[in-house]
């Protein structure tokens, strides 16, 4: 009987019980695939991580990430806890005020910067690939009818659009807090719909915001992915980042800093930092971060 180690942490947020939980194992040596895949299952949270040593020396750590039916090859509250919890058990070489970290995630190398406050790590900002622009979704009536809202509710001006800065998003603009709150997500019509677009992950946004300072409230579905709602995707809001760039959604300078909020509807509200840089209209930097709070630890016992 193995007994695996696990650290239990909530992240993008500033406070315990908020944000997106994520589960940690700090030595996924000698796990198979498929035990990995089980004990995500088991976890039931929207991603469960396995810390592995690197590939290349110069590198720090190999991340797997898991959902609870899918390993993915990139994942930003994943990531982002995972730093967290490396630097809060002293996994990694600690020194000042901030420490980059690199972690080989199935789309390549991650870097990751963790800033530290009273010698805790504090906000946490990791880097990601740059955007790939995918295919429209054309139909916003059907899209309507999945989210069991009116067509006036979606912004038309705006396109519903694919974006990946690692893993593929639809985005979905909408007019108002008052349409996000009422969505009803229909499986039934993404199944015939979504399951075989470019993306099934449907992120709608709008930029009427809960709090002050945020720049856009969003909500995240991804039933491909064995997850009804996130209340904090990291690696779709790099790409709203770049969305929101790309089409002029707020004034345009070199350096763009958004503030997304999400999974208020949950009970789970989380909040995270968006940085992109751009240069003559090309995407040159993608960042996403925010700071975690440590929930508790404890073992698996595997046969």
């Amino acid at each position: 009987m193995r007994k695996i180690h696990y650290h239990l942490v909530d992240v993008f947020t500033d406070r315990i019980f908020g944000g997106n939980q994520l589960a940690v194992i700090t030595n996924g040596r000698g796990l198979s695939s498929e035990l990995m895949q089980s004990i995500a299952k088991e976890f039931n949270l929207s991603e469960t991580t396995f810390v592995l040593p690197p590939k290349d020396s110069s590198n720090d750590y190999k991340v797997r990430i898991f959902t609870p039916y899918a390993e993915l090859p990139m994942a930003g509250h994943p990531t982002v806890g995972t730093a967290f919890i490396l630097a809060r058990e002293h996994m990694i070489e600690l020194g000042g005020e901030r420490v980059m970290i690199k972690l080989e995630e199935g789309v390549g190398l991650i870097p990751v910067d963790i800033n530290f406050k009273d010698g805790q790590p504090d906000l946490i900002w990791m880097q990601q690939p740059l955007p790939k622009f995918g295919p429209r979704f054309e139909d916003a009536s059907v899209m309507a009818e999945m989210l069991s809202l009116q067509l006036s509710a979606i912004e038309t001006d705006l396109p519903i659009e694919v974006v990946s800065c690692g893993l593929p998003f639809l985005f979905v603009p909408l007019k108002d807090l008052e349409a996000i709150r009422s969505i009803r997500f229909r499986l039934d019509v993404w199944e015939k719909a979504l399951k075989d677009f470019a993306s099934g992950q449907v992120f709608v946004f709008t930029k009427e915001t809960e709090r002050e300072g945020s720049s856009v409230h969003s909500r995240m579905f991804a039933p491909g992915l064995g997850v009804q709602e996130d209340p904090a995707t990291g690696s779709a809001n790099g790409p709203l980042g770049c969305y929101l760039v790309r089409h002029e959604v707020f004034p345009a300078s070199e350096r763009m800093e958004f503030t997304s909020e999400q999974g208020f509807e949950m009970g789970r509200p989380s909040i995270l930092k968006i940085v992109i840089e751009h240069d003559k209209g090309e995407i040159t930097r993608v960042r996403v971060g925010g700071q975690c709070r440590f929930v508790g630890e404890g073992y698996l016992e595997v046969g």
